[in-house]
């Protein structure tokens, strides 16, 4: 894709690059991350767990051929782990090797002024780069090359983290007090998951694209099941999709995700099953459902549901 490609014709390009990495997309999604590029923009990417989220930003760095930082977001963290740290083993070894050739350093100063001057030479490079220990967010910015910044799950981290974002998220720089201005050295693409576990303020959402991935359609998700587990027959594929798809439209505490379809997929395969039956899904399904109440649920409807994944519902 480059920068004289027309926008339909570089949006397909990236349709087919991302799908060559096992990631099945849609025209929204592929149009997205193309307008996140061209305009530099990051992207807020939302919906339920396991529908792809961070699998978009694993894919779109193996097809920019860029490395992927990630930035797994928890309550608590801050920017010691988020952004650097100073390297302090090497800054003690740095104060003992200038206190040994302290001697040296004063010699021929004639004054306590002309002492404090050459020390505070030596001091300023305690708080240089060289002393620096980049964590995820700065190692974006410096990534010669530009790389892909994923910010995973960024709705689990507190509101103060979220504000820490918003420089970044603006101008792809950030001020280091003791150094300065830290800028990007090629723009990174950023993505940001969130699965809505918070409210995210709007500061964050006005910087970034919006994205909301759902549940994709019987067609998209018989083709990613496909892509992820090229092993396994039609006519299992598209009885297993739509079980799940049957599933999806019952009352449940934790509705399965893409991510289950596959693994039940590939548990399936594992098996040998060439088609849904009644005692391979029952003992099954704990791979795609995570309470047991849905478990009971799913098991006291699996007559029905069965019936309408093999007539293909």
């Amino acid at each position: 894709m480059t920068a004289d490609t027309r926008p339909p014709e570089a949006i397909e390009q990236l349709t087919a690059g991302l799908e060559a990495r096992g990631y099945i997309c849609d025209r929204e999604i592929a149009t997205v991350v193309y307008l996140a590029r061209m305009l530099q923009k990051p992207i807020l990417v939302e919906g339920p767990p396991g529908v792809g989220k961070t699998e978009l930003a694993r894919a779109t760095s193996a097809h920019l051929e860029l490395p992927l930082i990630r930035l797994q977001c928890y309550e608590g963290l801050d920017e010691a782990k988020a952004l650097y740290e100073w390297k302090y083993g090497k800054q003690l070894l740095y104060t003992q090797i200038l206190r040994e050739k302290l001697n040296d350093l004063l010699e021929g100063t004639q004054s306590l002024d002309d002492a404090m001057g050459r020390l505070h030479r030596f001091g300023d490079g305690f708080f240089s780069e060289q002393f620096l220990e980049p964590r995820p967010l700065l190692k974006a910015l410096q990534s010669e090359a530009g790389a892909v910044l994923l910010v995973d799950e960024v709705d689990k981290a507190d509101h103060e983290f979220e504000a820490f974002l918003l420089e970044i998220l603006s101008d792809y720089q950030i001020s280091i007090p003791e150094i300065g201005t830290v800028a990007a050295t090629s723009t990174p693409v950023v993505l940001l998951t969130s699965n809505n576990t918070r409210e995210i303020g709007e500061a964050l959402r006005r910087r970034c694209l919006h994205l909301h991935i759902g549940f994709p359609d019987e067609g998209r998700e018989r083709r990613i099941v496909e892509a992820q587990v090229p092993g396994i027959g039609d006519s299992l594929r598209d009885q297993l999709v739509a079980f799940i798809h049957a599933v999806r439209e019952l009352e449940l505490r934790k509705l399965p995700a893409v991510s289950e379809t596959i693994d039940w997929a590939r548990t399936l395969v594992l098996l040998h099953a060439d088609s849904l039956d009644r005692e391979t899904v029952r003992q099954t399904l704990n791979v795609i459902l995570k309470h047991q109440d849905d478990v009971g649920r799913v098991t006291r409807a699996l007559p029905d549901l069965l019936s309408r994944a093999v007539r293909g519902y």
